[in-house]
């Protein structure tokens, strides 16, 4: 059959591609909201520099390497630089868009992945070192493992391990290196002696519903194609993170007694993760028992991890590595040929088999990004080192890595609406202030 490209395909693959991309200032507004204020700005550079860094680095090479022709374990060179990359389409890949917009969709998912990480060593890692750590995660790390899963010839692809999204490649290797990555870098200097809390719970919400939303191209925009298929990836999505989303509310109810807004949003976040594996390859009340038991999993393993030593500073390990786990297994419990007749039928339909090739593709993810990230944290640690000086750590990070503070003012003339230059306080004698309406009067004039 000839490859013929499909208006409406191409439009849905690019849709979704942009809706991906998001879903990173999403992951920037979630994980900037739950620091603390003296490193917001930080946390949101941490996100959104892989945009940039990592883009580059996939149409250098990263897209080749996943991608292109080559062995069993890494595609090869053919295609760096985007060469060869056109608006013809691919036949393998996606035989109804340009080339080009499939690798562009790629591109998005690679970016996100290493955002992720983030989130485990926000607050203590050196800026630069992080620029260093997601070029070489990428290259060695999340390259390989793309094309172990989903190019052609990649060797967990032949032996059937399924994955529609990204449960293993985005986020069981973004988890198991969070994780790592908390272990190399070591505890934050007030951990365990200062009460931590998020800074801003609103951004955090916010961050949580634009990843809801992006997620929808995530996962429904892995079907490369308007249609059925992308139809039940959406609606698997939805209901996965609305399952997870309760349930989350329900044990924090029953076993702290309130319901908590970051729980609330981490839950949906679960909830999403813990199906992307599974989207396009089972039934809408599947879905809904893999929201549930992903979020249960995953709070059972955020309550372990409080009681250790391990500061994983925003729980990626518990939300991304230990939804995406579940998530991938259960994909084995309860794939079904009838919905995507590509795929297979897992445990529930007589293929317990399907279970333990699942548990391989884990095993192996786990393996290549866990001892990977540590080398490369290694190599970086030696050549410029890995954590801000103390001091810095304890003033935060916004000042002294980027020069910048995500909040300025708060005297009384930036509450009448001066304009201050960066730098300049205002002080007014404390005689002058001895009631509210004087206060008032005083900013009043100053503004004007």
């Amino acid at each position: 059959m000839t490859p013929t490209i499909s208006a409406a395909d191409t439009a849905w693959v690019l849709i979704s591609a942009a809706l991906v991309m998001l879903m990173i200032p999403g992951l920037a507004l979630f994980y900037g909201g739950l620091v603390r204020s003296r490193s917001s700005l930080n946390t949101f550079m941490m996100s959104l520099a892989p945009i940039g860094f990592v883009t580059l680095q996939w149409v250098l090479v990263g897209y080749s390497l996943a991608f292109a022709p080559g062995t069993s374990w890494l595609g090869g060179l053919s295609w760096a630089g985007f060469g060869g990359v056109g608006v013809a389409p691919n036949a393998t890949y996606a035989p109804t868009i340009p080339h080009l917009a499939f690798a562009a969709f790629q591109a998005m998912f690679a970016t996100i992945t290493v955002a992720l990480i983030a989130g485990a060593v926000v607050e203590r890692l050196k800026f630069r070192a992080y620029l260093a750590f997601i070029v070489l995660w990428a290259t060695l790390v999340y390259d390989p493992l793309a094309h172990w899963v989903w190019g052609d010839g990649g060797w967990l692809k032949a032996l059937g391990a399924l994955d529609f999204a990204g449960g293993t490649v985005v986020h069981v290797s973004a988890g198991a290196s969070a994780l790592v990555a908390a272990l190399v870098l070591g505890r934050r200097q007030d951990a365990g002696r200062a009460v931590i809390v998020p800074h801003n719970v609103p951004f955090t919400l916010v961050g949580a519903g634009l990843l809801w939303f992006g997620w929808f191209g995530f996962n429904a925009g892995s079907a490369l194609a308007v249609g059925e298929l992308a139809t039940t990836a959406f609606v698997a999505t939805h209901i996965a993170a609305a399952s997870a989303l309760a349930t989350w509310v329900i044990l924090d109810l029953v076993i702290a007694g309130r319901a908590t807004a970051v729980g609330a949003a981490t839950g949906a976040v679960v909830g999403l993760v813990a199906i992307t594996p599974a989207a396009g390859f089972v039934t809408p009340l599947s879905a809904m028992a893999i929201g549930a038991l992903g979020a249960s999993a995953s709070f059972a393993a955020m309550q372990w991890r409080a009681k250790t030593r391990i500061d994983d500073a925003l729980d990626v390990f518990a939300c991304h590595g230990v939804g995406g786990v579940v998530g991938a297994l259960l994909t084995g419990v309860f794939a079904s040929k009838a919905v995507n007749p590509a795929g297979a039928d897992g445990l529930l339909l007589g293929n317990p088999g399907l279970v333990l090739t699942q548990l391989l593709a884990v095993v192996a993810t786990i393996v290549l990004a866990g001892g990977m990230t540590f080398v490369v944290l290694h190599a970086i640690r030696a050549v410029m080192g890995l954590r801000v000086p103390i001091g810095a750590e304890l003033r935060g990070l916004d000042v002294s890595e980027h020069g910048e503070a995500a909040y300025h003012g708060g005297d009384i003339g930036d509450l009448a609406g001066r304009r201050v230059p960066l730098g300049e306080s205002v002080l007014l004698p404390a005689s002058e202030i001895r009631t509210p309406a004087a206060a008032m009067e005083i900013a009043t004039r100053a503004a004007t």
